[in-house]
């Protein structure tokens, strides 16, 4: 986002989605929003905080629409600033010409997540309530929106104030030990601090794994599909999504290359992945087809690994399972298909994966169910959860600050124990409230869709 824009302009956006719909909201924050809102219904005055049905007017005095218009007077407004929302019929045309009326009476178009950044600026949120404003949008199951609210709510904002004062505490103590005698400070005030900082360390290292391992619930957990050729993939996939995607064929190698679809699971989105049977390429199509599902068996959080239960284990069944055995950060469930055919896989190998039978020609029931489970079983527990890349890193690099802090503190060398400390405050910080850096915030709230 620019910060050439001047914050005092009024700005004005259609707030929801593109497309037909039975209602649209058009807003608009600034100084001069009320005055437009006048202009465009005809009405002198306007309550706040009260739905208004009203008639709206474009500059050429011809009628636009039958709508809702709401104010809401400054400070009391998601912006901080006077806001006015217009609740018109859906559809992009009547949407539009407000808009434009908007912004020949002044209003200038918002750019992406402009609103949120007025918000903060303002003091009305933090960036961990702006940060989960726009994940809630797009929110890929139940779990991720409970999670979400409870940070809408303050509760990352409370961990982060809380792990910023514990760090600050310390380096004040050290800064009084570096002023100040040895003598004059109290014998187990070193092993204190130590044990604190200690518990911070351990606390987000716990913090950051969780994430890494429940980010499929804000983002969409990914599930590949894998197994050698023709062992019922596409069969699954196209189960799955109740309709036929994906080509089904007796002919090893049918499927060529990796295919995506987004699918509902229990009261989680997914994203499903079909890939090219995996085994020894035969031309360099192939081949090509393959890397890409090795490629996408490494991207997905979750792996569903397909064998044919009428058939010898085999070589090429050997190399699925030593992938599954690489893949110690990876969910996976592992199906016998075709159990509605005589069995002749035999190994011993399956058996440590508790695999399930299921049957194409049937239903894949028991594997939806597999899935469904283990989905719940990750969203489960309330402990706090980071829901973007920039803040596991900043407290990951928080983490690592108190770490390279604890040696220097051991050795007495106080100087180089309060360097890593401000470093581990200036990183936790950025989380809530970096005021340092206009440029990060602006990379930041770039990212927030049109009218948020």
């Amino acid at each position: 986002m620019s910060s050439n824009h001047d914050t005092h302009d009024t700005i004005v956006a259609i707030a929801t989605a593109h497309g037909v719909s039975s209602i649209s909201i058009i807003r608009l924050s600034g100084g001069a929003a009320l005055s437009i809102a006048q202009k465009i219904s005809r009405k002198q005055t306007i309550p706040p905080r009260e739905a208004l049905l009203t008639s709206l007017y474009n500059s050429n005095d011809e009628l636009i629409d039958q709508a809702i218009l709401i104010y809401f007077a400054s400070p009391k407004s998601f912006t901080g600033e006077d806001v006015v929302e217009f609740q018109c019929h859906g559809g992009m045309v009547v949407a539009q010409e407000i808009l434009d009326s908007a912004t020949v009476l002044g209003a200038r178009l918002a750019e992406p997540g402009e609103f949120s950044k007025r918000a903060f600026f303002n003091g009305k949120i933090d960036l961990t309530k702006a940060e989960a404003t726009a994940k809630l949008i797009e929110a890929k199951s139940v779990d991720a929106a409970k999670i979400l609210a409870r940070q809408l709510k303050g509760e990352l904002k409370e961990f982060i104030d809380t792990s910023r004062d514990a760090l600050l505490h310390s380096l004040a103590y050290s800064e009084v030990m570096i002023d100040y005698a040895q003598e004059d400070i109290p014998d187990d005030i070193l092993e204190s601090l130590s044990v604190q900082l200690e518990t911070l360390e351990r606390q987000m290292q716990n913090i950051v794994e969780s994430s890494h391992r429940r980010r499929g619930l804000i983002e969409g957990f990914r599930v590949a599909i894998v197994g050698k050729p023709n062992v019922g993939k596409s069969s699954l996939l196209n189960a799955l999504l109740s309709y036929d995607r994906a080509i089904v064929s007796d002919i090893a190698g049918t499927t060529r290359d990796t295919i995506e679809e987004q699918v509902r699971i229990g009261s989680h989105i997914i994203r499903l992945v079909d890939t090219a049977g995996i085994r020894e390429a035969r031309d360099t199509i192939e081949r090509i087809g393959i890397e890409r599902s090795i490629s996408s068996f490494e991207d997905a959080d979750i792996i569903i690994a397909l064998f044919d239960g009428s058939l010898v284990y085999d070589s090429e069944d050997e190399q699925i399972v030593t992938l599954l055995r690489e893949s110690h950060d990876k969910q996976i469930i592992v199906a016998i298909n075709k159990s509605d055919l005589p069995s002749q896989l035999q190994s011993e190998a399956l058996a440590e994966f508790n695999p399930i039978e299921v049957s194409a020609t049937m239903n894949f029931q028991r594997l939806t169910e597999r899935l469904r489970n283990l989905l719940d079983d990750v969203g489960q527990g309330e402990e706090l959860m980071l829901i973007s890349a920039h803040q596991i890193e900043a407290v990951s690099k928080t983490q690592a600050s108190i770490k390279s802090a604890k040696r220097p503190l051991h050795d007495g060398e106080l100087e180089f124990f309060s360097y890593h400390l401000q470093d581990a405050v200036k990183h936790i910080s950025s989380i809530s409230k970096p005021y340092d850096s206009e440029e990060i915030l602006d990379a930041m709230f770039s990212e927030f869709c049109l009218g948020k």
